[in-house]
């Protein structure tokens, strides 16, 4: 029986360690983990050969980058470094045992930038952290454990790390929506929004940048360490404050702060740990910017997956997500809407018309649906994980399939209200260019009710149950 990619890659992170650690390292009980979409995750166990021929057993995990990912080729020893100043400054973090040399080297070693820590046990998924038993203790503490520990790592002097980008993140995200070249007239008014309304600048502190339930590990007593630090840069502290309260991280509570708290509680844990105070308008900007930093990571995503660099159905699915977070930033800035979508009257609808014997389209995806959702019920891990977002998946072409003639009708209907004279994405691509211009500020508001309109569209295929959440 040939090797697989486990026992193969097993064999590459005991050469590594053994020359990092400057003896005979073995590994076992390699096995991948569900982890986030930029990354692999590896859980191994390493057997370090000690003085004497004693041997030490070793719980630690690999990170690798994916290809096509934010940070691809940039290597891990940055990251290293930050771990280590945010230990010093005692933020819970995991202890780093070895990491890439950084490119070209990097992709010799084990063919991508990679990090390898200890292993801490506790639990990392939002949905048991907010709702399982056992976390209950756990519950009541998070929130003031997550400022404390943000309120540390951004008094942590920031010329203690090397290289840190300190970047304007709506220019950037602005630059990253015309290098995707896809048109998004939603994340336009919030761009335009955002940069009329800038909040006070504050003094430049390192940033986590990703600082929320999924990279957080919990135990009974709370937080026990931070996870996932590929995204660190200077910026205003406030950033972390407000991506922890992005309602995409809130993982279906009703609770502002990463579905924990309140946002008063977290600014004022903030403030009691030593961070500096926060109005809640200050919050509110930088969730909103979250927000549509998230929507715009959901395209980066999918392109992934599009351009070959990383197929996955994962990173696929997650390209049609972008509507969730339209919605909301719209939301955030322009307020509550009473619009009921119409896609809802021809939900029944079917395309007719072609000489096809039964099942129809729509009936043979729901087949595969069935199946994808017994496949994982009855599979745990990532396999399983996966057969889930593959039915989402089937699931979102089918209404698309159902809903979308009656959808691009009203939505050149809506761009024509605008004044827009092309249709279909070439109206939404003429349309994102008159915001940016700032040709239609006269109103924002109106146009935002009318981008509306089709972001509900996008939901009613991709989330129909997302809309009537409040905010």
């Amino acid at each position: 029986m040939g090797l697989t990619k486990g026992d193969e890659l097993a064999a590459q992170v005991a050469g590594v360690l053994s020359d990092r650690l400057g003896t005979a390292v073995g590994v076992t009980s390699m096995s991948r983990l569900s982890g986030g979409a930029s990354r692999e995750t590896w859980a191994f166990d390493a057997t370090v050969e000690g003085a004497g021929g004693s041997v030490q057993t070793r719980a630690l995990v690999l990170q690798r980058e994916r290809p096509g990912s934010l940070n691809d080729g940039n290597g891990m020893g940055r990251e290293a470094q930050l771990l280590a100043a945010a230990a010093a400054a005692d933020v819970p973090v995991v202890s780093v045992v070895a990491t890439d040399l950084g490119a070209p080297r990097s992709n010799d070693e084990l063919g991508a930038p990679f990090i390898v820590m200890e292993r801490v046990d506790g639990e990392t998924i939002p949905r048991r952290i907010l709702r399982d038993d056992d976390l209950d203790s756990a519950r009541p503490l998070l929130v003031g454990q997550a400022a404390s520990a943000l309120a540390a790592l951004h008094r942590i002097d920031p010329s203690v790390v090397d290289g840190l980008d300190d970047t304007d993140q709506i220019e950037q995200f602005a630059g990253l929506l015309d290098v995707l070249g896809e048109p998004h007239p939603a994340f336009e008014l919030a761009l335009r929004w955002l940069d009329q309304h800038r909040c006070t600048p504050r003094r430049r502190s390192i940033v986590h940048g990703d600082f929320r339930l999924g990279n957080l590990i919990v135990g009974p007593e709370g937080l026990r360490a931070v996870l996932d630090w590929e995204l660190v840069h200077l910026g205003d502290p406030v950033e972390d404050l407000g991506w922890f309260c992005v309602r995409a991280w809130r993982f279906g509570s009703s609770l502002v702060a990463g579905g924990l708290g309140t946002a008063e509680e977290l600014l004022g844990a903030y403030v009691a740990a030593g961070g500096e105070p926060v109005s809640l308008a200050e919050l509110r900007w930088w969730e909103a910017l979250g927000t549509l930093k998230w929507g715009v990571m959901c395209v980066i995503q999918a392109s992934a997956h599009l351009s070959g660099a990383s197929r996955s159905v994962e990173l696929a699915a997650i390209g049609r997500r972008t509507a969730e977070n339209e919605e909301d930033v719209l939301e955030l800035l322009f307020g509550s809407s009473d619009y009921e979508p119409t896609s809802a009257a021809v939900a029944s609808k079917r395309l007719g018309g072609a000489p096809h014997d039964r099942p129809t389209s729509a009936e043979l995806l729901d087949a595969v649906g069935e199946y994808l959702t017994q496949v994982c019920d009855e599979v745990p891990g990532r396999i399983g994980f996966h057969a889930r977002v593959a039915a989402n998946v089937v699931a979102t072409v089918r209404r698309e399939l159902e809903l979308g003639a009656g959808q691009a009708v009203r939505h050149d209907e809506r761009l024509a209200s605008l004044g827009i004279g092309a249709t279909g994405r070439a109206g939404d691509v003429e349309l994102a260019a008159a915001i940016r211009a700032g040709d239609l500020d006269d109103d924002l508001a109106g146009v935002a009710a009318v981008v509306r309109e089709s972001v509900r569209d996008k939901l009613a295929v991709a989330n129909p149950g997302y809309w009537g959440h409040g905010s």
